[in-house]
């Protein structure tokens, strides 16, 4: 006997929000690999309805129902969040339900996003320095230009995540302090996309990232930018950052405990070996674990004074290596699967010789990204650029081994994948 709670609907009537109970049709039109489940993100509604099936089961007692109205959706909230309905302030739930609804841009191609994130990349930087002004001045003023940069920051990672993050990557060493912030933010937006977080959970982490280093910006210039190792007692200095951050915006106008917290805590460890309080993995907040996953990225991945910064594809392996005890095991699975095993601009070395940057990812193959090939190792030689998809069903190709431009020395990789106007933007290329 059904159950009076199971609804039997057709696909085109479903919506976020609404718990799947079972799919009918065929096993391989299934569009999941799992089953029973509240619908929550925009990717797997389309996916539903693009498949072969046509009509599915919905529990009403875990989810949304056809005919409910707005009004229902506050009890949907404090189901999801583990709060009991009296618990949760009617208004309160009622902004979070309807927070839920807001629908992420459509996807673009990395050809049409590039160059709006060029342009929000240069933004992006102006805003953080006057930032930065403000806090030495003893103040931060988080204004709504600034809100609406974080909105465009979040809305171009999920529109295209390779644009965005991989733009803001390429930073001048005079730009480091600034554009770290903007690279942070943008990473933290793709890695909360990853997690299925909520839009405004997303842009919510990116506020985080543009403000987690806010502590950098009231530090003795001469150890900010020292071309080198620190002292020790420099190094003490340095590490009052965070709680220097946190107190800067107490006092301004951020009140997003989640943006405090990461401020506060994005250089704490699982091991609880970090600061500033040494907290264990259980008292580290799932945005500060974020924070000091993407935090570390773009540390090793940007250029220094003192050190080049390692490959996109190099630095993966690298935090792998340290990931235990340093991050947390799901937050890093996640994020390694936001940037791609292969990041977007890793050089790589294919099965026929040749060498090639990785320009696209494959959401359903990480480790068969979309490449530009343009030159032969065997003939020692450049050839003709051009892309090759390594998930094609024709492509015999694969990628063998990452390789380091430290000994080829190539001077136009990034070219390959942005193009030479999106570099031009952001000043890279004249």
């Amino acid at each position: 006997m059904t159950s009076p709670a199971l609804k039997k609907i057709p696909v085109d009537q479903v919506r976020l929000g609404m718990h799947l109970h079972e799919l009918c049709g065929a096993w391989l039109d299934h569009p999941f690999w799992k089953t029973k489940f509240v619908l929550e993100d925009v990717a797997d509604l389309k996916k539903l309805q693009q498949s072969g099936i046509r009509e599915c089961w919905i529990d009403v007692s875990k989810g949304l129902d056809v005919a409910a109205t707005f009004v229902d959706e506050p009890a949907l909230v404090a189901r999801r969040t583990g709060a009991a309905s009296s618990a949760l302030d009617v208004d309160t739930a009622t902004d979070l339900a309807r927070a839920a609804q807001i629908r992420p841009p459509a996807p673009v191609a990395l050809e049409d996003e590039v160059h709006r994130a060029a342009d929000l990349c240069n933004q992006a930087r102006a805003a953080v320095i006057s930032l930065f002004s403000e806090a030495r001045m003893g103040r931060v003023v988080f204004s709504a230009e600034c809100e609406e940069l974080v909105h465009g920051i979040s809305d171009s990672v999920m529109r295209n995540t390779t644009a965005m993050l991989s733009l803001a990557r390429l930073k001048s060493h005079d730009d480091y302090t600034y554009m770290h912030s903007v690279a942070v933010a943008a990473l933290m937006a793709a890695l909360a996309r990853q997690l299925q977080l909520e839009p405004d959970e997303i842009r919510m982490a990116a506020k985080a990232g543009l403000l987690h280093d806010m502590g950098k910006a009231v530090m003795p210039r001469d150890i900010l930018n020292k071309p080198g190792k620190l002292t020790d007692e420099e190094f003490v200095v340095i590490r009052t950052h965070p709680e220097r951050g946190h107190a800067l915006l107490m006092a301004g106008e951020v009140a997003d405990e989640a943006v405090l917290d990461v401020c506060l805590h994005h250089h704490e460890k699982t091991d609880g070996s970090g600061y500033p309080h040494r907290l264990p993995g259980d008292r580290i907040s799932m945005f500060a674990k974020m924070g000091a996953v993407c935090d570390v990225y773009d540390a090793i991945t940007s250029n220094r004074p003192y050190k080049q910064g390692w490959d996109p594809a190099e630095s993966i392996a690298r935090m792998a290596g340290w990931a235990k005890g340093h991050f947390d095991a799901a937050i890093f699975k996640a994020f390694v699967t936001s940037l791609g095993i292969y990041p977007t601009g890793s050089l790589v070395r294919l099965k026929s010789g040749l060498l090639a940057v990785v320009t696209r990812q494959n959401d359903a193959a990480l480790t068969a990204p979309e490449v530009k090939v343009f030159f032969s190792t065997k003939q020692g030689l450049h050839v003709p650029p051009r892309l090759l998809d390594l998930s094609s069903p024709g492509c015999t190709d694969r990628i063998i081994v990452r390789e380091s431009n430290e000994g080829w020395k190539f001077g136009h990789l990034d070219e390959l994948w942005a193009g030479e106007e999106a570099l031009r933007k952001i000043g890279r290329k004249r």
